[in-house]
């Protein structure tokens, strides 16, 4: 599983550092892809194939389930780690979630997501002004 939040810069080249702990859990390739929030998702191979299969799966005749599996599957890219533990995030990724030098790695259990740092700060401050109700909607379905 994937916990934790880590603070890497993406240097010139468009590498950034995946942290040591979530390295092993990765094995030998990931994908990465668009995620919610203008953020990007970093998925092992397995979790990959299992998400994929659900998407693949939705309706095809919905447009929502059309443009989701659009914004997962046709932003997804194979990348593999470096030597240094480092993923090449491909422009339009970079572009697509604002990143730019400081960024944030957070571990979400079957996924790592990466934020550009401001972008993260803001969402945190959001999210945590908000906490009470979040967890009172959460309380409504059972968490």
């Amino acid at each position: 599983m994937f916990i934790g939040e880590f603070k890497h810069n993406i240097d010139e080249k468009g590498r950034v550092a995946v942290p040591v702990k979530f390295r092993n859990q990765l094995g030998s390739g990931t994908i990465v892809t668009r995620g919610l929030d203008h953020c990007l998702f970093i998925f092992s191979k397995q979790e990959w194939e299992n998400l994929a299969q659900k998407l693949i799966a939705l309706p095809l005749a919905q447009s929502n389930s059309r443009a989701f599996a659009r914004l997962m599957l046709a932003g997804a890219s194979d990348v593999e780690l470096d030597r240094q533990g480092r993923i090449l995030i491909p422009d339009y990724l970079r572009e697509y979630a604002g990143l730019k030098k400081e960024t944030v790695i957070a571990g979400l259990y079957n996924r790592i997501e990466i934020w550009d740092g401001n972008a993260w700060k803001e969402y945190k401050q959001k999210t945590e002004s908000a906490s009470d109700e979040i967890a009172e909607k959460l309380g409504e379905l059972g968490i």
